[in-house]
């Protein structure tokens, strides 16, 4: 095992170091608070926030411009790479879940609104759950075209530009480092520990984790939700109802090498419930999971019971 160094970071929360000569910076990026932290230069960390601007410009479908917001608007496009690799994966996980995951929930999810807390008409929601398909998603070999639908990449697209970003500081010769894209971690070269949030009413860690070279990428419903009339109402939709999910889980991180397939099935899981969930994640060969339920039960996946990591809780 790598000599472990002094910081500790806290899933959605605070990374807190010990003194390594980091060059670090915080800015307001992909409608949250992105932390870079890197043995590198000044020029070298604005590359990496000018990358994660750029991959914003091109995903976001709050953009006007973005080659999201074109596809949703009904234009055919020669999309650029990175949105062909995000859409592709993404079509993948549908297939893999028969349609618990599936981008085309932006007619749904468009109509939720979080900050202002408002509920939608049901009529509204079964309306534009006619348009939630992932099949309509025309993907050929140069060209992308929506078949009436609209994609949001939010459950996946932070964990695609976390590997860009690593994999651009490594291009430049950065040894180790932190991308925090607002709680979406990846950690390299150095052996870093994780702690994952309490998904309860407290600032509390509930675990924490040692990894390196590696992604841990939460989902939980206290993330985006607000309260009315006794109900919890959050943002992890059910593609079939239009409404949040209900089951037993508050939240899910989801553990491996690649970010984006760990925000992928973070959200996977919490759709599936806790049983599916864990059966699945234990049928995946690159991942690990920490679920943990409303009434506070932690529950591991099989490898985390294992050496391949070491967990330990408060």
């Amino acid at each position: 095992m790598k000599k472990s160094i002094c910081a500790f970071l806290v899933l959605s929360v605070l990374l807190v170091s010990c003194g390594e000569q980091k060059n670090k910076d915080t800015r307001f990026l992909l409608d949250t608070i992105v932390t870079l932290t890197a043995e590198c230069d000044n020029e070298t960390l604005e590359g990496a926030f000018s990358l994660c601007e750029d991959l914003e410009s091109l995903l976001s479908r709050t953009v006007e411009t973005s080659e999201v917001s074109r596809l949703n608007a009904g234009e055919t496009l020669t999309a650029s790479e990175h949105t062909r690799k995000i859409i592709e994966r993404s079509l993948y996980y549908s297939d893999l879940t028969s349609g618990k995951f599936d981008i085309t929930i932006c007619s749904v999810s468009s109509l939720w609104n979080f900050n202002e807390e408002i509920i939608p008409e049901k009529k509204e929601i079964a309306e534009a759950l006619k348009s939630v398909d992932y099949e309509s998603i025309l993907f050929g070999e140069t060209k992308v075209r929506l078949d009436g639908s609209k994609i949001d990449l939010g459950g996946i697209a932070k964990g695609y530009i976390a590997d860009e970003i690593t994999e651009y500081f490594k291009q430049k010769g950065v040894e180790n480092g932190i991308v925090n894209l607002g709680g979406n971690i990846k950690v390299f070269g150095k052996e870093y520990t994780i702690g994952i949030k309490s998904p309860f009413e407290t600032e509390d860690v509930i675990a924490k984790i040692k990894l390196s070279d590696m992604s841990a990428v939460t989902s939980g419903i206290y993330e985006r939700s607000f309260e009315k009339d006794g109900k919890l109402y959050h943002h992890i939709l059910d593609t079939k109802t239009g409404y949040p999910i209900e089951n037993s889980l508050a939240s899910v991180t989801v553990i491996g090498e690649s970010s984006l397939d760990c925000d992928a099935l973070s959200t996977v899981c919490m759709v599936l419930g806790v049983d599916a969930a864990v059966d699945f994640i234990n049928n995946q060969t690159e991942c690990e999971a920490v679920l943990i339920e409303k009434d506070g039960t932690i529950i591991l996946s099989k490898g985390l019971y294992m050496e391949k990591n070491e967990i330990f809780f408060k």
